[in-house]
């Protein structure tokens, strides 16, 4: 294998065209630079200067290897300048996994900020449940993930993956503009028994946290339609399909239907991020700073709405 250094001496050579000013550009010694050429041509096996009295000139081998020289180093050049801005956290790749509701406002917040400051920075995303993401970030496939855990329904955590939460977001009820709950601020769940629902599919478990706190409240809920997408929950509700418990983050439109607060200890999402505790990505630490910073605006307006 070529030795990098020599390759080094014998550019300086061809820029140079002397040992003398290729060791003083190096900060040799003559009888160094002397040595390391006759080291690379002993390794090759070629002649790849011509020697006279008064001067020194490349072989066309050692033209050819020169050339080469110079692609290298201007390859190393571009390695370095790459790293440098990876290490400042300036470049690179950051891949992350989140949640649909979160892409809504949460996500864009962090991110609209994170973009802005690091414009090289190479962003992947991966939209998916937070049980689907977390393989791949423990398998080193993703470097963040959103995510959202229910109290009634917790996720088994694992030892490599740390998880920090943001804040607590309300389950909502929407039901239709003239369904007799249409006027009320907060509502129980025991009050709901006999309604019709247009509910979820659930996590991992396979069983939905509606489900769950409705049996314990003593009764199952008549589920006429279940779709993980909110919008087209929300959209059945004002058509008068049933009501809907849907997290405040996946609101979105609201028109032609009331939203009720859902009075109930364990009806909520815990919001925020999973990170693998081993990761070294330089990237990482500038997107949870912007993360938290949108998310405390966004627990603050949640809050205030919710209240």
């Amino acid at each position: 294998m070529l030795n990098s250094a020599r390759l080094h001496v014998l550019l300086e050579i061809a820029r140079r065209g002397t040992i003398v000013a290729a060791a003083q550009a190096l900060h040799l010694s003559p009888s160094a630079i002397s040595h390391q050429l006759a080291r690379l041509e002993q390794e090759l096996g070629v002649a790849l200067v011509e020697r006279a009295p008064q001067s020194l000139r490349l072989t066309p081998a050692g033209q050819r290897l020169a050339e080469h020289a110079q692609a290298i180093a201007d390859l190393m050049a571009v390695a370095q300048d790459d790293l440098r801005g990876h290490s400042a956290g300036e470049a690179g790749l950051l891949r992350l996994g989140f949640f649909a509701s979160s892409g809504l406002e949460l996500l864009p917040r962090a991110l609209a900020v994170f973009a802005v400051q690091r414009p090289q920075v190479e962003l992947e995303l991966i939209l998916g449940q937070p049980h689907e993401l977390l393989p791949d970030l423990e398998a080193g496939r993703l470097d963040a993930a959103v995510v959202f855990e229910h109290p009634l329904d917790p996720w088994c955590r694992q030892a490599a993956v740390d998880v920090e939460m943001f804040f607590d977001e309300p389950q909502l009820v929407v039901v239709p503009l003239r369904h007799r709950l249409g006027q009320r601020a907060t509502v129980r769940l025991a009050q709901l028994e006999g309604e019709t629902w247009i509910g979820t599919r659930g996590g991992d478990t396979g069983e939905p946290v509606l489900e769950r706190a409705c049996a314990a409240e003593g009764f199952l809920p008549r589920v006429r339609c279940r779709s993980d997408h909110y919008q087209v929950t929300i959209n059945l509700a004002r058509a008068g399909m049933g009501i809907a418990l849907v997290p405040a983050l996946g609101l979105g439109d609201t028109a032609g239907v009331h939203v009720c607060r859902l009075d109930h200890p364990q009806l909520h999402r815990r919001i925020g991020v999973a990170t693998r505790a081993t990761n070294r990505n330089p990237l990482l630490r500038a997107f949870l700073t912007d993360l938290r910073a949108a998310a405390q605006e966004v627990g603050s307006l949640l809050e205030t709405q919710w209240a």
